[in-house]
C-alpha cells in the first residue's frame, strides 16, 4: 500500500445540511454522483455521503457508524491569529466549538470544533510545521516556507 489517503468520507445524517456546513466554511464543491458532495483538497477529496448508504456499503446498520471514534481531522492554518476567525466561522455556520483557540504544550495554537454530524476538526498553527506556498501541509514543514525546515 502506497503511503497516502485518497478519499476522506464522512458519514452524514443530512446531506444537505452537511453541504451547508461546508460551503459556509469557504469549501467548493465539484461535481460528483447523485447523493454524494464532494470537495476537492490539496491531494485528497473529502466526501459527504448519507449515514444509512455508508452503512449499506459496508453491511452494517447505520447506528454502527458515526460519532466521535477518536480521530480528528485537521486544518493547519499559517499563523496563531487564524485559528480564532475559523472557529467562530464554524459555529456560525452551524457547528461546535468544543475548545476555544488556546496555546498547547508543544509550541503550537489550536482549538477543535465539531461539524453538524459530530466530526471533529482541529484547527491548528504549527509553528515547526510551515505551510507549502500552496497550503500543503508535512510533519516537518516544508524547506522555503516562511520559517521552513
Amino acid at each position: 500500500m502506497e503511503q497516502r489517503i485518497s478519499l476522506i468520507t464522512l458519514a452524514v445524517d443530512d446531506i444537505d445540511i452537511a453541504a451547508a456546513f461546508y460551503e459556509a466554511m469557504g469549501w467548493r464543491r465539484v461535481e460528483s454522483l447523485d447523493g454524494v458532495v464532494a470537495f476537492d483538497l490539496i491531494g485528497q477529496t473529502l466526501g459527504l455521503y448519507p449515514r444509512a448508504r455508508l452503512a449499506e456499503d459496508m453491511g452494517l446498520e447505520p447506528s454502527q457508524i458515526g460519532g466521535f471514534s477518536g480521530i480528528t481531522l485537521a486544518h493547519n492554518v499559517r499563523s496563531r491569529d487564524a485559528v480564532a476567525p475559523i472557529l467562530e466561522r464554524a459555529q456560525a455556520a452551524g457547528g461546535r466549538v468544543i475548545k476555544p483557540a488556546s496555546d498547547i504544550f508543544w509550541g503550537g495554537h489550536v482549538g477543535y470544533f465539531a461539524d453538524p454530524d459530530g466530526h471533529v476538526w482541529e484547527v491548528a498553527f504549527n509553528p515547526f510545521s510551515p505551510l507549502s506556498p500552496e497550503g500543503a501541509f508535512r510533519w516537518r514543514g516544508y524547506a522555503g516556507a516562511e520559517g521552513g525546515a
